[in-house]
């Protein structure tokens, strides 16, 4: 199809049809946009924060033991073996 042709169907849809395709464009081009400067992995993870469901622990439950990685990446550590010893404190978070 050429431009001609291109220009000549889109001179023959309606007003109505015309704004809708024109909405339409303006929605995935912000969605483009929005996509590029977030990242898709963050639009996946906002797409799927609505499917997370509850988990079962309770007030006084014991934590399920997880595994972490220690600092310098080379061995990981299951949280259980420093319970009872010490005070365990998790970090989320960066400080620069």
């Amino acid at each position: 199809m050429t431009g001609a042709e291109l220009i000549t169907r889109l001179a023959t849809l309606s007003w109505t049809k015309r704004i809708a395709l024109g909405l339409g464009v303006v929605v995935a081009l912000t969605a483009a946009v929005a996509t590029a400067i977030i990242g898709p992995r963050n639009v996946v993870g906002m797409l799927l924060y609505d499917t997370r469901h509850e988990g079962s622990l309770k007030v006084g439950d014991t934590a399920p033991d997880v595994s972490v990685m220690s600092l310098d990446g080379k061995r990981r550590t299951l949280l259980g073996e420093w319970s009872g010893t010490r005070p365990v404190v998790l970090v989320f978070g960066s400080y620069t």
